[in-house]
């Protein structure tokens, strides 16, 4: 996208192609308009054999998850290759970010993957705040911590339902649900939206939590943790589920240490790597992180991290709320005006949120790459669905739930 090609590097398929739009570098500065009626066919790699046939899922796919297109090479059911294919929508999310001005731009880093909007926004305002060399009041970092694990919690309780529904358990989806559209009614009622959307802003948060939603956040988190709790003993019990789940899409620590695996997926095949216990900032080196790991590296394993860690975020969130320091939830920033390097990371919820930020002479926004963990788990998915059945897929897929907007800026 900048123009930069790797030496000694054969394969030449354009990933992204912008067809008509703009021409293979839209990030090099001098990207213009091209006439081109159609996107040049793009050559996936054949497999052939006996038997051997393609099926091509997407790019457009049911329901209102972004556009991505799997092609499989199939005998019988049993899948011989997964090669995948992002980057559809063309969104221009780096070079937007060089027309906003920096104490804008967070909310523009927030809405880069929309369940991972606070850890966006965190890592963005962290670079922002580190090019400007200046810090935030403590409670603003702790309250960014406590948007930070309800996003966790969010989100787990979401996909551990739909995997109970991908292997026809629909009750699981049912329980988990219902659990997380309180945890959503919670959070619009505390911090003014369901996803907690433009709640962290550079210098600190947009807002602030009195006593008595402190109470409700941590009674809620009592609620949860129980039925939690019972629905785990329900899906470990169940002779269906586990069927479905053992050994389905595994990921051997080998193979996860190779390609990169991180997040959640990568602990649990032996990756035993989170920020808030091997780099814990402000709050987290207070709060004594127990990292979740399992080495199995199946979907059954992946949802046994996705509990462990579930509980751990609601234990979190509790010592949270009860130490939460006094003070301001914010401080004031002013404009940059020269130029500076600064860079956030930041563990949300799929894996390690990076963001890197550079300021021209200026003080504007001259570069601002915004890293989802998904650039490094989409491909291990290619390797972990051979051998399996085209039915266990969208199991697989759902047990990493990796990002197609972080992916596709």
């Amino acid at each position: 996208m900048s123009g930069i090609e790797a030496d000694n590097f054969h394969d030449r398929r354009p990933w992204l192609d912008h067809g008509p739009w703009l021409d293979e570098r839209p990030l090099a500065g001098d990207a213009e308009r091209r006439n081109q009626p159609q996107p040049e066919p793009y050559a996936f790699v054949r497999v052939e054999g006996d038997g051997v046939h393609e099926i091509p899922v997407g790019p457009v796919h049911a329901g209102i998850i972004e556009p991505g297109h799997f092609r499989f090479s199939i005998v019988g059911e049993k899948v011989l290759r997964l090669e995948e294919r992002l980057g559809y929508v063309h969104k221009g999310i780096e070079r937007r970010f060089t027309e906003l001005a920096p104490l804008d731009a967070h909310r523009l880093a927030g809405r880069v993957s929309g369940d991972t909007t606070v850890a966006f926004a965190w890592a963005y305002c962290m670079a922002l705040e580190s090019a400007l060399a200046c810090s935030i009041p403590e409670r603003a970092s702790w309250l960014r911590a406590l948007l930070l694990e309800r996003e966790r919690v969010a989100n787990h309780l979401g996909d551990l339902g739909a995997l109970g529904n991908d292997a026809a358990f629909s009750f699981g989806l049912a329980q988990f649900s219902r659990l997380r559209e309180d945890w959503l009614r919670l959070s619009k009622d505390a911090f003014g939206h369901r996803l907690m959307m433009d709640a962290i802003r550079p210098g600190g948060c947009a807002v602030d939590v009195d006593t008595a939603m402190l109470d409700r956040i941590g009674r809620q988190c009592d609620t949860i943790e129980s039925e939690v709790a019972s629905l785990r003993v329900i899906y470990d019990e169940h002779a269906g589920l586990q069927d479905r789940f053992v050994m389905t899409g595994r990921v051997e620590p080998q193979l996860a240490a190779r390609l990169g695996l991180t997040g959640f997926a990568g602990r649990a095949s032996g990756q035993a790597a989170d920020l808030r216990s091997d780099h814990p900032w402000s709050p987290y080196d207070q709060l004594d992180v127990k990292m979740a790991t399992h080495r199995n590296g199946d979907v059954a394993a992946r949802v046994s991290v996705r509990f462990d860690e579930t509980l751990e975020s609601l234990r979190l969130i509790r010592a949270l709320c009860g130490a939460l320091p006094g003070g301001a939830a914010s401080a004031p920033l002013a404009a940059p005006a020269k130029a500076g390097i600064g860079a956030g990371w930041v563990e949300g919820w799929r894996g390690e949120v990076f963001v890197a930020l550079e300021l021209d002479d200026a003080g504007a926004i001259r570069r601002c790459h915004c890293h989802d963990p998904s650039w490094q788990n989409w491909p291990v998915i290619e390797h972990a669905v051979i051998g399996n059945i085209v039915p266990d897929f969208p199991l697989i897929n759902k047990s990493f739930n990796l990002s197609y907007s972080g992916h596709d800026l």
